[in-house]
């Protein structure tokens, strides 16, 4: 039999929100958090940004020798250890593991050193002698481990923008393993600091834009035209259900499934059949079919073939489910990269709760190829009850992710 994995605590930070409760509030309430930026080369550009306290968590030494990622996955760690009621000295932090998804991790740092070179003739002698640990793959983990002092085993996942759930799924095998007793677990992302990011999609006419920047990022409408850039995390602290029990603390919700698969196709395009394979798959894992399925939250980017390509996917799984309702949190906060699929859930799992199932917003007329049943469409909905939602995150080079939650039952 396989150990029950709980989740105990999230810490976040989103573009519209530092707390589970007023993410969750504005969630709810229809407000986005997207605004425009100065980019470096491009001008003014939408992204979602976060604005949380740095330096509750880290000294000014920290945050001048770290990284941003570090920065939002420290705050966010501390977050989650404090939400599930631990005391974060009375544990064995040698039995603490730490997994952090992440898209990708050193961009920033080297453009940075880059452009700064640049105002020196670029005489190497001005390049910090801190650029190898912040571009290091292991860096936001590392830095939680540093801050925390916590001496069990770190890694920074890359999973494209799947990694939040992979930092998840990681955390519930080695929790199953035994590895570890305790997971700090998520997805974190910087990617705004990186102007590579958004010329990349800019290049490929899929930077997100509008005339009003709290639309720029609007899945399933006609008139999407792409991806806004964001920032954010969100960690969990996981736990096996017997040492929850033992400290008896508030369960927010049970990982009972999960897949992850590859599309074997595409560098950028999505694979609906196997984005299909591996939501089915997760079903199978968690022993469900798609009709006990209460929520789908998509990854949907507000990309015009990204979002047609998921439909596809999720009809071929729920389309004859008819209590199955689907929602899309990047309409608020844009795309977070490696912290989508952490942040998306997060953003979810108070459904449990209060049965209430927050909308896809910035939606003025739904592009026909994305009409699926039971799209919640920019108004809540309040529903008889959510006891299982299935968490889609996909990502480049064909990475796809599919997590079940499942409301505590005893």
């Amino acid at each position: 039999m396989l150990s029950r994995i709980v989740i105990t605590g999230v810490g976040l930070t989103s573009p519209n929100g530092n707390t589970i409760q007023e993410y969750r509030n504005n969630l709810l309430g229809g407000i986005a958090g997207v605004q425009l930026i100065d980019m470096r080369y491009m001008g003014k550009v939408p992204a979602g940004v976060c604005s949380f306290d740095t330096k509750k968590y880290q000294s000014r030494k920290e945050l001048r020798v770290g990284t941003r990622a570090g920065s939002i996955a420290i705050y966010a760690a501390h977050e989650a250890i404090l939400n599930a009621g631990i005391a974060l000295e009375s544990i064995d932090k040698t039995r603490v593991g730490v997994y952090v998804g992440t898209t990708e991790h050193g961009n920033v740092e080297t453009e940075n050193e880059v452009y700064n070179i640049s105002k020196f003739d670029y005489d190497t002698r001005y390049w910090t002698h801190h650029h190898n640990p912040r571009t290091v793959a292991n860096n936001p983990a590392g830095e939680i481990t540093i801050n925390m002092g916590i001496t069990g085993p770190h890694y920074t996942i890359g999973a494209a923008c799947a990694a939040g759930n992979a930092g998840l799924i990681q955390a519930v095998q080695m929790l199953r393993l035994g590895e570890v007793d305790l997971a700090l677990a998520g997805g974190v992302s910087e990617s705004i600091q990186s102007f590579g990011i958004f010329a990349g999609f800019k290049s490929q006419g899929a930077l997100g834009s509008h005339d009003d920047v709290s639309k720029a990022s609007r899945p399933f409408d006609k008139s999407r035209n792409g991806i806004v850039v964001s920032e954010g995390g969100a960690i969990y602290t996981l736990e096996r259900l017997e040492d929850a029990k033992a400290r008896d603390a508030k369960i927010l919700g049970e990982i009972i499934g999960y897949r992850i698969n590859s599309d074997a196709s595409d560098y950028v395009l999505p694979n609906p059949e196997r984005q299909a394979e591996c939501m089915h798959a997760a079903l199978k894992n968690a022993g469900l079919s798609a009709n006990d399925v209460d929520l789908v939250n998509t990854h949907a980017t507000s990309t015009p073939q990204g979002d047609i390509q998921e439909c596809k996917a999720i009809e071929t799984v729920f389309g004859s489910s008819p209590k199955t309702y689907i929602n899309n949190t990047k309409s608020f906060i844009g795309h977070a990269m490696g912290a989508a699929g952490a942040l998306e859930l997060a953003g979810n799992l108070p459904s449990f709760q209060d049965n209430i199932i927050h909308p896809t917003i910035n939606i003025e007329e739904l592009d026909s190829e994305c009409a699926l049943k039971n799209l919640v469409i920019n108004e809540p909905l309040k529903v008889d009850a959510v006891k299982v939602i299935l968490n889609n995150s996909f990502g480049m080079l064909g990475i796809n992710s599919a997590l079940i939650v499942q409301k505590f039952e005893n």
